[in-house]
């Protein structure tokens, strides 16, 4: 049967459904850290005929900005986007890679002069041409003091990179404070580990979601996710909307987490 309804009133059932749904989350139920794989902005081009991955890379960093603020307005505190890794360096087309690149740089530096929001590079720099990390660093200059909505940019990141490093870190400082292996080995904790990670020092994420509909972590927060709950969209990054954010934190509120139990 064909949708009779006309367009105004479908906006006007869909904005009574997102206030319920708002309405429903308390903040003893909040997730503190909000983790987000954005993933389907090539399909999205592709679908929509375009003939650059750009334009679905484009419309995805809008969309994150717009994810970013649903997340601050809710009180959330920290929010990591998962924007390059580090495989896509040496596995996506060398366009393609070039105008992402050009995208990222150009959402640190918006993101570090919107609101009260910290920007964080979590990742390595290695491979990373000079113009994206001279713009990661001076996000992060620039709103080193900021209080408010603390925003992870996953940029080179590669989770299994990242415990590698921390575990160079651990060694390289013990070594020079004059630490044996014996002493080593006996202070290897996994708090020690957490630590010198890229988000040491922050909150494990609580929640990871995913758009898309793709079930994989990707190498993303490998050790930080180890108890997070998962969320997987259907919706490709760009088309993903806020009635499905808040549908992933009714269902968080409503799950029982174990934490390994």
């Amino acid at each position: 049967m064909q949708n009779r309804q006309p367009p105004s009133f479908r906006g006007l059932l869909y904005r009574l459904y997102e206030r319920r749904l708002r309405r429903g989350l308390t903040t003893a139920h909040m997730p503190r850290h909000v983790a987000m794989i954005i993933d389907g902005n090539r399909r999205w081009a592709k679908q929509l005929g375009f003939d650059s991955a750009a334009h679905g890379h484009r419309a995805g960093a809008a969309k994150m900005r717009e994810f970013l603020e649903w997340c601050d307005d809710l009180g959330i505190s920290v929010v990591t986007l998962y924007l390059l890794s580090s495989d896509n360096l040496t596995q996506r087309p060398s366009d393609e890679l070039a105008d992402l690149i050009e995208i990222i740089a150009e959402l640190a530096e918006e993101l570090s002069h919107y609101r009260d929001w910290r920007v964080q590079q979590v990742g390595s720099q290695v491979g990373l041409p000079e113009p994206l990390t001279a713009a990661l660093d001076a996000a992060q200059t620039r709103t080193a003091g900021k209080q408010g909505l603390h925003i992870n940019l996953a940029v080179g990141y590669g989770g299994r990179t990242e415990i590698t490093d921390a575990m160079r870190s651990i060694v390289a400082t013990h070594h020079a404070h004059g630490g044996t292996l014996e002493d080593l080995a006996e202070t290897l904790t996994p708090e020690l580990i957490g630590q010198h990670l890229y988000t040491g020092g922050q909150p494990d994420p609580d929640l990871v979601i995913r758009t898309s509909g793709e079930q994989r972590l990707s190498d993303f927060m490998l050790w930080q996710s180890a108890h997070s709950e998962f969320y997987f969209v259907e919706a490709l990054g760009p088309d993903l909307r806020q009635v499905d954010f808040l549908r992933a934190l009714r269902d968080f509120a409503r799950r029982h987490r174990r934490f390994g139990g």
